[in-house]
């Protein structure tokens, strides 16, 4: 039978749908060749090849290919990556000048007065430094704007910082809460327009085997996601996080982590509450014990930035977990990381560490002694190679140490941080298991982790597909077990199914 991806095409809600029956696919990574039964959106009966009874539905010869259970992203900013996908990419930049000058190469097509808005740039390696003098020289008639791979740091122009009400900075880096801020001052997208961006990046995750994302843009993200899955369909599950101004909205509202709420097709859950304790490595903000390289141990911003005070920590994650709302904490230097699970431990509440980048040795085995799962983003580790060895020489034996946490028995919950780095979950999971993107031998090989962990850490634990699971599966041309390292990367994804329902499928 034919199944046409309509799903995909158009956007459509995965609904229950008539009974399905999945022939010949081998059940789970390594697994038996099966035949699954799908029925009201979950998985009703499982039989060796070729024993499945004769059924009334569909049915689809998947021809040996794998069945594994539907794969989630832990650390997505979704609408910040629907329009990175619009901008000018200047990650492969080497210098300040570099970037600069690809700026003023696209601004020249733009019409007239629209701003021109890049991203990826990293600095922590250049040898010039980013100058609103450079940009204006180049664009010099209309706001300019380059936003960071890590999002902590912004690069404007003369006119782009008069937009944003800061014409006086000297600089035009702006970096952290000052970044933010001018971030939430910049003219938008209408509403209708960003949420077709988010649709499309939706469709686009779901042909790599995405059925749920972990949604972390800074917004009122219950509201608006609501607002979307009552509009048009979205073909994902999406966890919708809490920020501080809408706490105690959320607990007035009696909203618990994990909550179902009242959307079409039951897709839409309360997500966990976001915090930050530190900065991130490329803008050397990341909270450590020891100063960076360069500077004066001691001085203001020699160790890095410190957001939250221990006290402020405690209290909010306090005022949260009493009420059902499970903390999120972005933490990526080591002191940083201590000092979150400090908190954690004097408030005796389950919760997340995000990121987790670089961890004291004594400080690995508190995740599970705490209960606190640590949501990482291989890809990071791949990315951040070099300027790890630059600001964090002599420990990058144990930054993203994804091995000692597991061997430690730790919860990792994979994801991207797009738009830090793609939503692709088939790069991340390679990242994971081969710790290097490039020709370059494995960075700190002995941090690598076995396939099986990486999807389960990227599948929220599942590791098997089991009778009465929701029908929330990816179909799978190699089997990741025996794939070589490109072959996983690049994933060849055959079909999603979402509640049973197709969002990602060819002909079959």
């Amino acid at each position: 039978m034919t199944h046409t991806n309509t799903a995909a095409a158009a956007g459509t809600r995965p609904a229950t749908t008539e009974p399905l029956t999945l022939r010949r696919v081998h059940l789970g990574a390594g697994g038996p060749l099966s035949d699954v039964r799908i029925e009201s959106g979950l998985v009703n009966a499982v039989f060796p090849a070729g024993e499945s009874p004769r059924a009334d539905g569909q049915s689809a010869d998947l021809d040996g290919r794998t069945l594994l259970p539907g794969l989630w992203d832990s650390h997505v900013h979704m609408v910040q990556w629907a329009g990175l996908r619009r901008r000018l990419d200047v990650s492969g930049a080497r210098s300040a000048r570099e970037a600069a000058d690809a700026v003023g190469r696209q601004a020249v097509a733009l019409p007239a007065g629209e701003p021109m808005i890049g991203h990826g740039f990293r600095d922590g390696l250049w040898p010039d430094a980013p100058h609103k003098d450079l940009l204006d020289t180049l664009v010099p008639d209309r706001p300019a704007l380059l936003i960071s791979m890590d999002l902590h740091s912004a690069w404007l122009n003369s006119a782009g910082l008069a937009l944003v009400g800061r014409g006086d900075h000297p600089t035009g880096l702006l970096r952290e809460d000052e970044c933010i801020q001018a971030m939430a001052q910049l003219p938008t997208a209408s509403v209708e327009l960003t949420d077709q961006w988010v649709r499309e990046a939706c469709v686009a995750a779901a042909a790599r085997g995405i059925t749920g994302i972990v949604d972390f843009e800074y917004a009122d993200n219950i509201a608006d996601w609501t607002r979307r899955m009552n509009g048009a369909p979205v073909p994902l599950r999406v966890a919708a996080s809490i920020w501080s101004p809408q706490l105690e909205a959320a607990i007035g509202r009696g909203l618990r982590t994990g909550q179902t709420l009242d959307t079409p097709g039951g897709l839409l859950e309360v997500g966990p509450f976001k915090l930050l304790t530190d900065g991130s490595l490329n803008t050397r903000t990341a909270l450590c014990h020891e100063a960076y390289p360069g500077t004066v141990p001691g001085e203001p911003g020699s160790h890095g930035l410190e957001q939250l005070p221990p006290q402020e920590l405690v209290s909010l994650l306090r005022r949260a977990s009493s009420h059902g709302i499970e903390p999120a904490i972005h933490a990526i230097g080591d002191r940083a990381n201590e000092m979150t699970l400090d908190a954690f431990e004097a408030v005796r509440c389950h919760g997340r560490i995000e990121h987790g980048q670089l961890l004291a040795p004594k400080d690995i085995p508190r995740f599970a002694e705490l209960g606190v799962t640590v949501s990482v983003q291989p890809t990071h580790a791949v990315d951040d190679r070099d300027v790890a060895d630059r600001h964090w020489a002599g420990r990058t034996h144990r930054a993203y140490a994804f091995a000692d946490l597991l061997a430690a028995g730790a919860v990792l919950a994979l994801g991207s941080d797009a738009p830090v780095a793609p939503l692709d979950p088939w790069l991340t999971m390679a990242s994971a298991v081969t710790r290097t993107g490039d020709e370059r031998p494995p960075w700190h090989p002995e941090q690598r982790i076995p396939v099986a962990d990486a999807l389960a850490g990227s599948s929220r634990g599942r590791r098997l597909i089991r009778v009465g699971d929701r029908a929330d599966l990816v179909v799978t041309d190699a089997d990741p077990l025996t794939a070589d390292a490109r072959t996983l990367r690049e994933m060849p994804v055959h079909a999603t199914l979402l509640a049973g329902a197709w969002t990602h499928g060819p002909s079959m």
